[in-house]
């Protein structure tokens, strides 16, 4: 049996929104790794639609941080305001 080989993926752009919004969750430990993924998702949405404030975006996603959720949230409110997001 022959299987084709995977589908070329083409990386986002460097200045879009999922890589910002990935981007700006980086370093911050949590207990597992999917965590990280779960959290850059609610702040690509929360990107997109802005209904509600950061912190609820953040608290949504129930992750299991390692640090205190608060510093979590103004770590990731440094790395939005460092590549150009107005909070």
């Amino acid at each position: 049996m022959t299987t084709k080989p995977p589908s070329a993926v083409e990386p986002a752009p460097t200045d879009s929104l999922e890589q910002t919004a990935y981007a700006s969750v980086q370093g911050i430990p949590t207990r597992e790794p999917h965590d990280l993924d779960r959290l850059g998702y609610n702040i690509w949405l929360w990107l997109m639609y802005r209904r509600d404030p950061l912190e609820l975006a953040v608290r949504s996603a129930h992750v299991r941080f390692g640090i205190p959720a608060e510093e979590a949230i103004s770590r990731i409110a440094a790395q939005l305001k460092a590549r150009g997001v107005q909070l």
